[in-house]
């Protein structure tokens, strides 16, 4: 019974997974954020495994979320450090998008109660296809919110990582049983 109840968390975990991952990568697209993009696709693709594991009692699939829930923490982690402006990082660097393009998190303008001004260019410092932007009025400022959905990330992936090793352990235990007798 303590298997059935851990496996069906675990299952139920990997599904809110899913449902954070796959709003965040909505948004992360929105924003062309190259770099989460391919992390969120990454996070994804391990967690769809994680859960066929759970379903299918396959424990090396499970050690593979395992392992991938640590390593998506501390890309979490450097996340928050990101955009918090933790040590030499910056957020108004073009890190999060390889170099490639001039685009920032998609929060940075929509966030909840902002208000959008376009600006025209002014005439000494002008960019061929930038418009200048002004944004007031957030009720809660772009790198907080980037801050919490990786806060979420880092709390799921935690309580995750825990139920995954319970299951792995049940399951290694039954597979000793088995052997055994």
């Amino acid at each position: 019974m303590g298997c059935c109840t851990g496996r069906f968390s675990l299952i139920c975990l990997c599904a809110l997974q899913l449902l954070s991952a796959l709003e965040r990568q909505i948004f992360d697209f929105l924003g062309f954020q190259w770099a989460p993009i391919l992390g969120n696709f990454l996070h994804i693709i391990v967690v769809i495994l994680g859960l066929f594991g759970t379903i299918q009692y396959r424990p090396r699939y499970i050690m593979v979320y395992t392992v991938w829930t640590a390593l998506w923490i501390t890309w979490n982690v450097f996340i928050i450090c990101f955009y918090l402006e933790v040590g030499g990082l910056s957020k108004d660097t073009d890190l999060m998008t390889f170099n490639i393009s001039v685009h920032r998190s998609w929060w940075r303008e929509h966030g909840p109660g902002c208000v959008r001004r376009v600006l025209p260019p002014s005439a000494h410092g002008m960019m061929d296809d930038y418009t200048y932007v002004s944004v007031t009025g957030c009720v809660l400022d772009f790198q907080y919110l980037e801050v919490i959905h990786s806060a979420v990330q880092i709390l799921l992936s935690l309580v995750g990582f825990v139920y995954a090793c319970y299951v792995i352990s049940i399951s290694m235990e039954e597979e000793d049983t088995c052997r055994n007798k």
